[in-house]
């Protein structure tokens, strides 16, 4: 590769090698740069329309908590029980936020919808509210087997991947982290939880604007 094209692809490592991998930063510093925060008591701030470009606060009712809590009610067992009811809690959550947001048509992938519809959501917009869930239940000590981390990034176009993030979670034995991605999936299904590394290192990303 030579000439404006080598310079291009410089250019490009340049701006998005900075936001690549994973950050050892706690999970409210993921916010400052998105123009929303991090949940406050029974308060969320939702981003919606791609890479937060909307953010509509909602308080949620305690109804509406004790049944985003319900998959974890019972301690789990393992870590692994664990992660299967964030998966169910996020599943919750979701559906409770489309209806008070107007994103229960949100459709999983990037690809097949323009940016700027209230109605649908980017890995942005996933990751950061993900992340919020995630704050929410570990407030409550709903959490006992995993911290929440730092959403993670991966993808810089030049390695012929679109940046994508996610939300993350890490075991509280061990470290060993998994990301909850809910991007790939529609509104309410369940979402994306794999070891970290793995993520990482998959071809497929969502493309972020």
């Amino acid at each position: 590769m030579g000439g404006p094209r080598r310079f291009l692809a410089l250019g490009l490592a340049a701006v998005f090698a900075g936001c690549v991998g994973h950050s050892a930063a706690g999970p409210e510093s993921w916010y400052a740069g998105r123009g929303t925060w991090a949940p406050r008591g029974d308060r969320v701030a939702i981003c919606h329309a791609f890479g937060c470009s909307r953010v509509t606060p909602i308080t949620f009712t305690s109804a509406e908590i004790a049944r985003i809590a319900a998959p974890l009610g019972k301690p789990a067992a393992t870590p692994e029980a664990e992660r299967r009811a964030i998966a169910q809690a996020v599943q919750v959550f979701e559906a409770i936020v489309g209806r008070r947001v107007g994103t229960s048509s949100d459709q999983g992938g990037f690809e097949r919808i323009g940016g700027g519809d209230p109605t649908q959501m980017d890995c942005v917009d996933e990751a950061t509210n993900t992340t919020s869930l995630l704050l929410l239940l570990s407030a409550r000590g709903l959490l006992r087997h995993h911290r929440v981390a730092h959403p993670a990034s991966r993808g810089i176009l030049i390695d012929g991947r679109y940046p994508h993030a996610s939300a993350v979670i890490a075991e509280t034995k061990g470290g060993a982290a998994w990301v909850v991605d809910s991007w790939p999936r529609a509104n309410a299904e369940p979402p994306l939880v794999e070891p970290l590394p793995r993520w990482l290192a998959a071809r497929a990303g969502a493309g972020v604007p």
